[in-house]
């Protein structure tokens, strides 16, 4: 068994950035990120379009960002959770460049800003079409520089631990343990021990016949969560990119 103070499934932008986190503002704390694949592969590593940050502060705002995503999400955003992501947006970029992210410039030593469906104004920022790739590449970096996490690859999350897996008197219903982990490599299964468990392990893409979602996009997450009886909503949005080639086999 190995015993952790947080257990992160899935090495996506989200477990990353959680992890990172987490080690920089606890040093003394201990961050286990287990992931099923390379420590690279997620949904994060195949987005292209970029970031929408607001920088040019004389045609853009704050405010014209939130609207184009609130018009965009046609209701269904929850207003609080916009305002936050736009806010923040700026410092998130910073934070990535001084981990190392590259951006694509204008030439003029400023940030080349790019425009896309939805957005009222130049606020793209991206690495050629491989902003995903970009991101990825700093995070498992920065992951790497930091002494208090440790990133499993090849660790397949099987089931959460909770109530009904251990003897324990006077526990909430819903307290989760840890994880039963199976190392794909030598094809032990063991439990991860932790104070707290984040899943991050992405979407449900592969589910359908068709999807330009890599193939570990299997919803493990979810389902553990589900069976562990926390409460599943918005399953309808599953993200597909707008374009694609298909070819039949032969």
């Amino acid at each position: 068994m190995l015993e952790t103070h947080y257990l992160v499934i899935g090495s996506g932008i989200a477990g990353l950035t959680f992890s990172v986190k987490i080690a920089e503002t606890f040093p003394d704390r201990n961050v286990v990120i287990i992931t099923k694949d390379s420590e690279d592969e997620s949904n994060t590593k195949y987005a292209q379009g970029g970031m929408a940050v607001v920088l040019n502060k004389e045609e853009d705002s704050f405010k014209k960002h939130i609207e184009d995503t609130l018009i965009a999400g046609d209701g269904l955003c929850k207003q609080e959770v916009v305002k936050l992501v736009v806010k923040e947006g700026p410092k998130r970029l910073k934070e990535l460049i001084e981990w190392g992210a590259n951006f694509d410039d204008d030439g003029s030593g400023n940030l080349d800003l790019g425009k896309e469906g939805g957005h009222s104004e130049y606020r793209i920022v991206h690495h050629k079409d491989l902003t995903g790739a970009e991101i990825e590449r700093t995070l498992i970096k920065r992951v790497h520089q930091l002494p208090n996490i440790t990133l499993l690859p090849h660790h397949f999350a099987l089931d959460l631990v909770t109530n009904h897996h251990v003897k324990a008197e006077n526990t909430n219903e819903l307290t989760c343990y840890g994880a039963y982990v199976f190392n794909q490599k030598t094809g032990e299964i063991f439990t991860i021990k932790a104070n707290a468990t984040l899943l991050a392990s992405g979407g449900i893409g592969c589910v359908y016949g068709h999807t330009t979602n890599p193939v570990i996009a299997t919803g493990d997450g979810i389902a553990m969560a589900y069976r562990a009886k926390a409460r599943i909503k918005d399953m309808e949005f599953v993200q597909f990119h707008p374009t694609a080639l298909y070819q039949e086999k032969g």
